[in-house]
Formats: C-alpha cells, structure tokens, sequence
C-alpha cells in the first residue's frame, strides 16, 4: 500500500487514429485517455514501458504529470485494452480520483507459504481467483492481498469471506463464497483408468483361441464335414447324416 502515487510523465495527444496509435507503439508510446469527475476527457500517451512495469506489479493509482498542471492528476487505471490475440496492451483507460475518494476495484491475491497438504501424494493446490473486488479509499488501495496458505489441508479451502482485508475500512465485493485457494486430489489418472475399464466393458473380454475355433468350424462346414465341437452348423449347410449301423 503506497501513501503517494507513482508519476508518470504524460503528453497530450491532438491526433487521433489507429495508424497514428501504431506510430506511437513503435516509439514506445502507449495511447490512452483520462476522464471523469464530470470534467472532459483528455486524450494522452506515455511511456509504455515504463507505466506497464508498475501494472504488472499491482500498481494502479497513478499521478499523470501533464504540461499546465503543476501538482499533476491523480488517477486510477479502470481499463487496459489488448491487442486482438490478447497479448500485447494497446490503449489504457485512467478515470481522474481524489485521494480520499472511495472506489470499487480489483486487487490480485498473492498467496504465501507452503501449504502442508501438499505433502500428501496426489495433491495439487487449485487456485480459482486470482483477484478479488473490494471498495476503498484510493490512498489505501494495496498493490496486492496477501492470503498465507500454509495450515491449508487437503480438501480444505479459503474463501474470499476468510480473507482479511489490510484495513478496517475496506469493504469486500466478491462473493465471500469464492474460493480463492484449495487443496484437492488429481483425479486424471483416476478418470483414465475408469475410461479404460469402460471401454472394456463395452468391448466385451477376447476369448483366447475362439477364432481360430470358429473359423475352422465354418471350413469344416463347407467342405461337409462335421463341425468342431460346441460350433453351430454354417448356415445353409446340410447337417451331418448319422453313420448306419451294420
């Protein structure tokens, strides 16, 4: 949690347009705009490299340092837009915020420790939400939440309603029921061997041998003969006179 934003060295843009926003990208310009606070949005760009580097770290409250604002505008990122294969960031959203204005946001969750049910053979630790939506004053709003998982079990869990805020202030609005970590079994051995089995099932066991049996029958058949013992007669063939007694 940081009592002061991280400046960013901002330039107002007065051209618009896709190629103009890939020029920029080249030079290593993010475009974006600011806006809110009932005030008209500003078209802006900065720095890619060096705003992303705070982003990917949890940063989000910023202080855009613009020509003709002496002390800078403070702002929170609401929005980062990705390129069409959702890999490389192309434009950025700030909306403008006080300091002790109160927001709604996302917060990643870092996890910490070593969960003891790890120990046990199979078990893999699940991690279904990656962040968690709180309200709080922008001056308090965390990089991260830390959430230590090291009395966590097997088949245990944490939810976001077991998760402690770092301020009394801080209000959760995430379902308190999410799961945020659990500890359970891999199953995919499991699921193959039943799929195996299944298979089996359907297939029916091979009878050693019983091919070889029929396929000999159906010769004898045709050739007139008598069939192996246990096999039916071919079908359309004459069944076997009994010898005549002398």
């Amino acid at each position: 949690m940081k009592k002061e934003a991280i400046k960013i060295q901002t330039a107002v843009r007065t051209k618009h347009g896709s190629r103009y926003s890939q020029r920029l990208r080249a030079q290593g310009r993010m475009p974006g705009v600011v806006y809110g606070h009932k005030q008209d949005p500003v078209s802006v760009d900065f720095d890619a490299k060096e705003l992303l580097g705070h982003v990917r770290g949890g940063q989000k409250v910023f202080t855009l340092a613009m020509a003709g604002q002496a002390d800078g505008q403070m702002v929170l990122i609401r929005d980062v837009q990705f390129d069409y294969l959702g890999n490389n960031p192309v434009h950025v959203d700030f909306a403008r915020v006080d300091a002790n204005e109160r927001v709604h946001t996302k917060v990643r969750i870092s996890l910490k420790g070593d969960a003891k049910g790890l120990k046990t053979a199979g078990a893999i630790l699940v991690h279904p939400f990656s962040e968690v939506e709180i309200e709080c004053r922008v001056i308090d709003l965390p990089e991260f939440i830390a959430v230590d998982i090291s009395e966590l079990d097997m088949n245990q869990q944490i939810t976001a309603g077991e998760v402690k805020l770092p301020a009394d202030d801080m209000k959760l609005i995430t379902d308190t029921h999410s799961v945020v970590a659990q500890i359970v079994e891999a199953v995919e051995e499991v699921v193959a061997e039943a799929a195996t089995v299944a298979t089996t099932a359907v297939a029916g066991p091979e009878v050693i041998g019983e091919k070889e049996r029929l396929e000999k029958a159906a010769a004898d058949a045709k050739a007139g003969g008598k069939p192996a013992a246990g096999a039916k007669p071919a079908a359309g063939a004459a069944a076997a006179k009994p010898a005549a007694k002398k």
